[in-house]
């Protein structure tokens, strides 16, 4: 059972890495530092709060680096966080949101995309 998991992440991930290259050669290489791939990712972080009014926006160069921006909505409160991005992988360990919208940026599958429910706090 884990070795199908394992096996089926890796295939996963080889499929994003051939994707991401073929869209950097059919683009050509263009200012690799200037922003150029943006997603965001909606979704219900709070019970308290339904709407998907809580989201992750991934602001990445053609580097991988940037930033992810996180906003977790309540009734009565707003945090606001942000986390440095190099090479694709978050500098602090991110929230699985925030991992997709990295993934859905770097793909070029943005700007808004599907987010998987988190569970709710």
């Amino acid at each position: 059972m884990i070795g199908c998991l394992a096996l089926r992440q890796a295939k996963a991930t080889v499929e994003d890495c051939q994707r991401l290259l073929s869209r950097q050669i059919s683009e050509g290489r263009g200012d690799l530092k200037a922003v150029r791939d943006v997603a965001v990712c909606q979704y219900d972080a709070l019970a308290e709060m339904t709407g998907r009014m809580s989201f992750s926006v991934a602001m990445i160069n053609g580097l991988g680096d940037g930033i992810v921006l996180t906003s977790i909505n309540g009734r009565s409160e707003t945090r606001t966080y942000v986390r440095t991005v190099v090479g694709g992988k978050g500098q602090q360990p991110l929230s699985p949101e925030e991992e997709e919208a990295v993934r859905a940026a770097r793909l070029g599958h943005g700007p808004v995309v599907a987010c998987r429910a988190p569970e709710l706090l």
